[in-house]
């Protein structure tokens, strides 16, 4: 029987879930596949009562949670809560929280997942990596926004507002548009990709290709195990959690605010000089209602 052992000159955290998984014996692959393909029920359990669940013992479980890569059972369990975070649908989601619940109760739980999606941004966002991607999104060639589906609302929001400051910016909302687009994207270039939960395939694989050819890519995403954390040069993590049928977007909308800022901050002249142009239209242009 394999033995599953990491080298010393393996890098785990370069692989996807597929390819941790073969790296497992069939038997074993057969043992845990129950856990990865439904993480939910499995992500609060003891390992003696995993091992039990999944029909094994203790040992063998842990020697699978080595064989995936992870230094302990409590590591694998840690992926296994994050997983679930990713496979969580909208159903699962409007679910959440006891069937009794009054609609008062579940607006206000709504309410405080909101403050905890920020206070949780508040608590790990790295202020010196902000002003850092600023800085790259300033001396870029192109920049690309790849995002679809939800994201799109994001992607038109951070568009808007790179487009106010005189960047070099485009973005890509449709898998067409994005292949042809991410085709001719390399050194020089900046693609910011925006998506959650599993990650969209579109945004997904333009990151991949556009890396491959050079581009610098940054991440927007909900989770170390969302495929756009992994193929990112630098990513950013905002909790989408809800406790309704869709994500919630105001942690994101606060990265982005961020990096608008920090954009703004490491040109200040330059922006205000733009901004005093910018000053002129809004109080004085014809788009704008008269009261």
């Amino acid at each position: 029987m394999r033995e599953e052992k990491a080298g010393p000159q393996e890098d785990w955290s370069s692989m996807n879930l597929a390819e941790r998984i073969a790296r497992l014996n069939p038997r074993r692959q057969e043992i845990v596949r129950p856990a990865i393909e439904d993480p939910q029920p499995f992500i609060l359990l003891s390992v003696r009562d995993m091992a039990n669940k999944l029909g094994t013992d203790p040992a063998t479980i842990v020697r699978i949670a080595k064989g995936l890569g992870f230094a302990s059972y409590k590591e694998f369990q840690r992926y296994l809560h994050e997983l679930s975070v990713t496979r969580a649908t909208s159903l699962v989601m409007m679910q959440s929280g006891p069937s009794e619940d009054s609609i008062h109760s579940r607006l206000q739980r709504s309410l405080d997942q909101e403050i905890k999606n920020l206070r949780g941004l508040y608590n790990s966002i790295d202020l010196e990596r902000i002003t850092a991607v600023a800085n790259r999104l300033w001396k870029a060639r192109r920049i690309l926004l790849l995002g679809g589906d939800l994201a799109t609302s994001l992607v038109f929001y951070f568009e808007y507002h790179l487009n106010l400051l005189g960047m070099p910016v485009t973005q890509a909302t449709m898998p067409g548009v994005a292949a042809h687009i991410v085709r001719s994207m390399g050194e020089g270039d900046l693609v910011l990709g925006i998506s959650f939960r599993r990650g969209l395939r579109m945004t997904v694989e333009g990151i991949q290709q556009a890396r491959k050819q050079g581009a610098y890519c940054v991440g927007l995403t909900d989770t170390y195990v969302s495929p756009i954390a992994q193929f990112s040069d630098e990513f950013f993590l905002a909790s989408v959690e809800m406790s309704s049928f869709g994500p919630s977007y105001a942690a994101p909308i606060a990265v982005m605010n961020l990096l608008l800022l920090a954009c703004a901050e490491v040109r200040r002249p330059r922006i205000l000089d733009l901004l005093k142009k910018v000053d002129k239209e809004q109080r004085l242009g014809f788009r704008w209602y008269e009261l």
